[in-house]
């Protein structure tokens, strides 16, 4: 009996002396890093709760909000040369921003730059806020595609914040990198998605020392003219579209009209990478219905023990 006790108290000890060395190379690794992303938001574009729901994923929080729950948004910032730069200007942007100029350190809550991926609701309409009726900003850069570019500039009230200088429009190429300071790049990469009103862009974004992925939306990975696997093989962390974690979320909708990758299918496409590939996968864009918002939740365990990581609001990563 006390041969085991002992035996319980040396794998403890051990267990705990692994757990500290690795909180240690954590912060090692956050101080040494100069520039880092910041996950500001994780939910689909009309957050959650989500209007008219009367599911139980969204009663309780009309009554008690979660401050976590915030439409999909990255923040990444150079604390070497003090710059900050938001990706996807989404209707929580100001309490976003907020929290860009608390992790920068910056005196402002406007940051040096955002980056648009395309014109659905969730995705741009924070910029209103740049605009008279809010902040009243100057010449704020916003870096956007040829026809979200040409979105903005001919279509109120969105072309009133160009006229007065809110904002200063500057187009991205396709596949083009974007240098935005010594130790950031920015490259765009189209996608198929809806794209009723502009096309639709994921990001690589390259620091000094790692580079992630970045694709919230697109309708199906088999629809995109690159591989996903080997997209992922080429950087350290990806961020990925996860609206629905299966069909059976969405059955009072057509699926057809709002496609997107399940995370089953994604899981399943994935399978066959080793244990360090799918490390990198951190699934996000969640829709109020997902139960990955939740986790504790089965599925959230499941995705977990597959492997693969869920994006969690206020996450830093160095790059």
């Amino acid at each position: 009996m006390k041969n085991c006790l002992f035996i319980v108290l040396l794998l403890l000890f051990a267990c705990g002396k692994q757990g500290k060395q690795k909180k240690l190379s954590q912060v090692s690794e956050e101080v040494q890093s100069n520039v880092a992303l910041y996950i500001l938001g994780t939910v689909q574009d009309a957050g959650s709760p989500h209007i008219d729901c009367q599911k139980e994923c969204c009663s309780a929080l009309f009554e008690h909000p979660d401050t976590g729950r915030k439409v999909v948004s990255l923040g990444v910032v150079d604390h070497e040369n003090g710059k900050s730069f938001l990706f996807e200007a989404t209707p929580d942007m100001s309490a976003q921003l907020r929290l860009l100029k608390g992790f920068s350190g910056k005196n402002t809550d406007i940051p040096d730059g955002i980056f648009l991926t395309h014109a659905h609701m969730g995705h741009y309409t924070g910029l209103m806020y740049l605009g008279r009726e809010a902040k009243g900003a100057n010449q704020v850069p916003v870096y956007a595609m040829p026809k979200m570019k040409s979105f903005l500039e001919t279509n109120g009230p969105w072309d009133q914040l160009v006229t007065l200088n809110n904002i200063v429009l500057s187009e991205i190429q396709d596949e083009t990198a974007v240098k935005l300071t010594s130790n950031i790049s920015v490259v765009p990469m189209i996608v198929p998605h809806r794209d009723e009103y502009s096309e639709t862009v994921g990001y690589k974004i390259v620091g000094p020392n790692k580079s992630i992925l970045f694709i919230p939306d697109i309708d199906k990975w088999h629809k995109w003219e690159r591989s996903i696997v080997k997209e992922i093989e080429k950087v350290d962390l990806a961020f990925l579209d996860a609206s629905f974690f299966n069909e059976k979320e969405i059955n009072n909708r057509d699926i057809s009209e709002i496609p997107h990758p399940f995370v089953i299918e994604s899981m399943k496409l994935f399978d066959e990478l080793p244990a360090k590939e799918k490390a990198k996968v951190h699934f996000i864009h969640f829709n109020h219905t997902n139960p990955l918002l939740n986790p504790k939740s089965t599925e959230s365990r499941l995705v977990q023990i597959q492997g693969f990581n869920v994006a969690k609001f206020q996450q830093k990563f160095g790059l």
